[in-house]
């Protein structure tokens, strides 16, 4: 169990922008760039890796995934837009993170969206999740432990390393069906929100 409390560790599932993480002037690109960068550091895989580039937030203000910024300026709400769109690129595509964030982005520049508040309801449910993930975590090594031996070691972590897998592409497509059923609503004039 002492290695699932270390891997826990290095995960930095406590790594996020908060609200009170942003400053309450707008930022130019770089700022917001060096914020990413601090708040997410403990996340890279390499030390080399970006966490997020000039390239990737131009890419999403080119493809609309977020509404436009003013006088190359991002306001706490952009921050916020942005932070969503950087955790859900990692698993879905940038037209499903556009057509999820679509209606947020609709109303939150009409300013009939506190984005704040939809963010840190955003933040209190990854808390939760961190909790679940925790206890999931321990109880998958706890199956994959009883099902091998402990001379077959490096067995029993490909079988925990494809049982994560599993269920993160479980995870994945429940999210993917979500986002075509939000857009299928959109597209029938249902408000799903």
């Amino acid at each position: 169990m002492k290695s699932i409390d270390r891997l826990i560790g290095q995960l930095a599932l406590d790594s996020q922008i908060r609200t009170s993480d942003i400053p309450k002037i707008d930022l130019y690109v770089d700022q917001v760039i060096q914020l990413f960068e601090t708040a997410f550091h403990d996340t890279k895989r390499q030390p080399d890796d970006k966490i997020l580039t000039k390239t990737m937030i131009n890419n999403y203000a080119k493809g609309k995934l977020f509404y436009p910024v003013q006088h190359k300026k991002y306001t706490p709400d952009h921050i916020m837009l942005i932070s969503l769109i950087y955790q859900m690129k990692s698993t879905l595509s940038i037209n499903d993170v556009k057509k999820v964030l679509e209606k947020v982005n609709e109303q939150a520049q009409a300013r009939e969206l506190d984005l704040s508040v939809f963010y840190e309801t955003y933040l209190a449910l990854q808390e939760d999740n961190h909790d679940a993930f925790k206890e999931e975590l321990e109880r998958q090594a706890e199956a994959v432990a009883h099902t091998q031996s402990e001379q077959d070691g490096e067995l029993a972590k490909v079988l925990f390393i494809a049982s994560l897998v599993h269920k993160s592409n479980l995870y994945r497509r429940a999210a993917e069906k979500l986002a075509d059923e939000l857009v299928r609503e959109e597209a029938d004039g249902k408000n799903s929100y």
